[in-house]
């Protein structure tokens, strides 16, 4: 679930041309895109689908699964200002992703619950205010966003390191809390990356089932200003939802973006303040039963980032 996700997205005018694309990655998918349950869509979100992106590539050839990585303890008094990016600190290997560098953003942080007050602190987004952070959601099981969006970020680290791309993470549960929405943008900006994606899952009704990927409107106010961006996020996100359904065969969601599995917003500050290409994915809907065996399945999971590496990949190498 976005970090900022309060105010209603803008309403977009549907095309055909991501939905074609994406229909046509469904047939390359051993899985097919029909999982998902009948009934349309949901009554609380309106579809927001996103006009005149590239359709997504041919799949490319899969590398080996990397086993995940696993989060360090919490440092002991850790200072709740800003920090460094992390780094996974491991000798860098020579691949077709040298010289890229990725920002991965794991959606909120498992230690947001404890800091309620600090989290709701509102920071500056460019065109108003909103929460510093939000504690994400959970399964009906109790298995936590924050949990879910580390793993699935380890994996997708491992699977770009591999490649040869430099890795960074904007929190790997080694701060008490955040960092704000804010910050998480900066980050990417200071890193100069190439790519950032960032990584949530979904809190909708049951029935609500499918993956999508949240793409920057075209806003300017204050410090945010997304027209240097709008287009290359929109590759990003396109080749991202194109892999996704091959490598997982989930479907676009059943709830919003109009099966395209692409969203556009204006009110994430995580994309508002931006200066590259970034998107957000929302992996599925925790509240769903169905989706949520899939999320908390660690092969699904690795299949998810494996979708997120060829995404990510085949934007950088064009």
């Amino acid at each position: 679930m976005p970090y900022d996700d309060s105010v209603p997205p803008t309403r977009r005018a549907r095309r055909p041309l991501v939905a074609a694309a994406l229909a046509a990655a469904c047939l390359l998918s051993a899985a097919g895109c029909g999982g998902g349950p009948d009934g349309g869509e949901a009554a609380t979100a309106s579809p927001r689908p996103v006009g005149g992106a590239p359709a997504p590539p041919t799949p490319s050839s899969s590398s080996s699964a990397a086993p995940p990585a696993s989060s360090p303890a919490p440092p002991s008094g850790a200072a709740s200002g800003p920090a460094e990016p992390t780094a996974a600190g491991k000798p860098p290997v020579r691949g077709p992703l040298t010289g890229r560098t990725v920002v991965i953003d794991p959606g909120h942080n498992p230690r947001n619950r404890d800091h309620t007050r600090e989290i709701a602190r509102q920071v500056d987004i460019g065109t108003g205010r909103k929460e510093c952070d939000t504690t994400g959601t959970s399964t009906d099981a109790g298995y936590a966003e924050a949990r879910f969006t580390l793993d699935v970020s380890h994996r997708l680290r491992a699977l770009l390191e591999a490649r040869g791309a430099r890795v960074l993470l904007t929190q790997d549960d080694d701060r008490p809390f955040g960092p704000c929405v804010d910050e998480r943008a900066r980050i990417g900006n200071a890193a100069k990356a190439d790519a950032v994606v960032s990584v949530h899952a979904d809190g909708s009704a049951v029935g609500n089932r499918g993956f999508h990927v949240i793409l920057p409107a075209r806003v300017k106010g204050g410090a945010a200003d997304t027209a240097g961006i709008v287009e290359s996020s929109t590759d990003l996100g396109t080749r991202i939802a194109g892999h996704f359904v091959r490598s997982t065969g989930s479907a676009p969601s059943n709830y919003i973006g109009g099966n395209t599995g692409l969203d556009t917003r204006n009110d994430l500050g995580g994309l508002n303040l931006s200066r590259v290409p970034k998107v957000f994915v929302e992996c599925g809907n925790m509240r769903d039963p169905q989706d949520a065996a899939l999320l908390t399945s660690a092969s699904w999971r690795q299949k998810a980032a494996h979708g997120l590496a060829e995404g990510i990949s085949s934007f950088l190498k064009g």
